[in-house]
């Protein structure tokens, strides 16, 4: 079950950043809190599990970190959405970050 948590969190923090990673996350911090209680009882596999928590954690709040900036970043450029050119877009969305 470590091991599982561990690949889990370890792909989830790889991915957190196109938004796959969060519920991969969620689901090796489970199994990474599970295996912690197994590892309580069985004194086996307690490093894998604290390393499947931390990295879960991580992918977690990495992924709530990217999914807050795309919301503020689609609502500073949300009327550049509609361009003629690539370069009108990219002009209209440099405008809006900017603050002009």
């Amino acid at each position: 079950m470590a091991t599982a948590a561990v690949t889990l969190g370890v792909i989830g923090l790889c991915t957190s950043v196109v938004f796959i990673g969060g519920p991969l996350a969620v689901i090796g911090l489970i199994l990474g809190i599970a295996a912690l209680l197994t590892a309580k009882r069985t004194g086996a596999g307690r490093g894998k599990a604290v390393t499947a928590v931390v990295t879960s954690s991580l992918a977690i709040v990495v992924s709530g970190l990217v999914a807050v900036f795309m919301l503020w970043y689609a609502n500073k450029t949300q009327e550049c959405y509609q361009p003629d050119s690539f370069h009108e877009y990219t002009q209209c969305v440099r405008d809006h970050v900017n603050g002009m």
